[in-house]
């Protein structure tokens, strides 16, 4: 049994996010770096080692991220209120995945408003060419993980060659994923410079959008030992770190929507998409298809889980080398869960969605892809090089040849007097992005700036980004 209901305000936006921005997910992970020192020098978006994070709290180096983003986020309110004339779910959800860094160019173009408001409203144009201009992109699988974790180490035992502590902390924990696949028939009409029809044709636009939000509890081993006999210089950062963290997560909500969009030019079928005849290449009804938009969702509020990391480092001389993984056993069981279907038969006439009774379904027990992570730094007078790559796997059969499973980072930075001048590269989604900025130190105080460009929209276009963030602590490396 369905049932047809008046208003469901939450639905339609919730439907079009999943269509149009299954990328919100990796674009997230990707631009909530604070750090405008490391954005600058290819360090956007990276996953920490935690042995190589211990090297750094050596340092006393803390960052306050300037967030000049937020005055664009907050500049119009409305682009987020559905119910508003001003409704853009393209820019709130590429506000939402970059907050904190001001994105030029960020508000340029209106064909994507255009496209998304006219679905939200289910008043699509039959002619697609009206929405020439605005091209999503297949993407790569994204997945994105925030787990900040506010806590301290608690001394165990020390001695001149060794160091034991127990990490004790706790935080949030907001794991993401996202795809978006777009029929390639549909991209070449919508990036074309002519009008173009498709006259016998069913382009679908398929999204999966998922969030998990839980709390972390976090316990593990802190330990620095000395280096071997006749290694290293004697200085007081060099030495061998170890690190793991084990986080006990209660989950608290979980969604999960799969949404399929399908523009229709042919009327009717004889046989699975073979269309009889002759039609005009104008989108239509199809009665012998299934509903145009279907949107298939499951949530919980109930989940249980655990992830592990773990890293090692050492420090010799002017050389610090690293690795670390992070994300073993990194899953939440979700129970009680429950799935709801929404339908639109129709998307030229304004009509309202149809929902589907909710229904309880079995325990889902959903995971994070586990990274391996290499970084290495030199120091030689007043130069500093870092690199760093990352290789994520999963066994999600369906991410297996679409994950977003390479990324690698590199940059350079120069002491001169108060100044430090950076630049760096990033190679993530399949593509390289450039970064650079400057520093300047004052003594306990630096003030970090990097520019850097970022694709995190759904037409994949490069924009130009700005971070600053200020630098707290003694004078120090990366």
């Amino acid at each position: 049994m369905i049932r047809m209901k008046p208003v469901i305000p939450l639905i339609r936006p919730l439907v079009v996010s999943a269509v149009l921005l299954g990328l919100a997910a990796p674009a997230a992970a990707q631009n909530w770096s604070g750090d405008a020192r490391r954005i600058a020098m290819g360090g956007v978006g990276t996953s920490e080692n935690l042995a190589s994070k211990m090297v750094e709290e050596e340092n006393d180096y803390r960052v306050i991220v300037i967030p000049l983003g937020l005055f664009q986020v907050f500049k119009n309110l409305d682009i987020f209120d559905p119910d508003s004339d001003e409704f853009d779910l393209v820019r709130a959800f590429e506000y939402a995945a970059s907050p904190l860094h001001y994105t030029f160019d960020r508000d340029g173009g209106n064909t994507g408003i255009r496209f998304v408001n006219d679905i939200r409203n289910a008043q699509l144009n039959r002619n697609l060419n009206t929405y020439r201009g605005f091209v999503p992109l297949t993407q790569p699988v994204g997945y994105g993980l925030a787990n900040p974790v506010f806590g301290g180490t608690i001394p165990v035992y020390k001695s001149d060659t060794v160091r034991h502590g127990i990490f004790v902390g706790a935080g949030p924990y907001l794991a993401m994923r996202g795809a978006l696949t777009v029929d390639e028939r549909l991209v070449e009409l919508l990036e074309s410079d002519t009008d173009v029809f498709l006259p016998s044709a069913a382009l679908p636009i398929t999204a999966d959008t998922r969030g998990e939000a839980a709390l972390a509890i976090t316990g593990g081993y802190r330990g620095r030992f000395a280096l071997p006999m006749g290694l290293g210089s004697g200085g007081e950062r060099e030495g061998l770190y170890f690190a793991l963290n084990y986080s006990y997560l209660r989950g608290f909500l979980m969604e999960d929507a799969t949404t399929t969009l399908r523009l229709d030019t042919c009327p009717v079928v004889t046989q699975p998409l073979v269309c009889p005849g002759n039609s005009d290449g104008l989108l239509t009804v199809n009665p012998d298809l299934p509903a145009p938009v279907v949107l298939s969702r499951r949530n919980s509020s109930e989940g249980r889980g655990r992830a592990i990391d773990f890293g090692v480092a050492a420090v010799v001389n002017n050389w610090e080398l690293g690795f670390g993984v992070n994300g073993i056993a990194n899953e939440i069981k979700w129970t009680e869960v429950e799935g709801t279907n929404y339908v639109l038969g129709n998307l030229f006439s304004g009509g309202e969605f149809v929902e589907g009774d909710e229904v309880p379904l079995p325990d889902v027990t959903l995971e994070q892809p586990v990274e391996y992570t290499g970084n290495v730094v030199y120091r030689t007078g007043a130069w500093t090089g870092v690199a760093q790559v990352s290789k994520r796997t999963t066994n999600f059969e369906a991410d297996a040849d679409r994950l977003n499973d390479f990324t690698f980072r590199t940059g350079v930075e120069y002491r001169f007097l108060v100044l430090e001048p950076r630049v760096g590269a990033y190679y993530t989604r399949d593509r390289w992005q450039p970064a650079a900025g400057v520093g300047l130190n004052l003594g306990p105080i630096g003030l970090d700036a990097a520019v850097y460009t970022t694709d995190t929209n759904v037409e994949r276009e490069r924009k130009p980004t700005f971070a600053l963030s200020l630098r707290i602590g003694r004078k120090s490396s990366l």
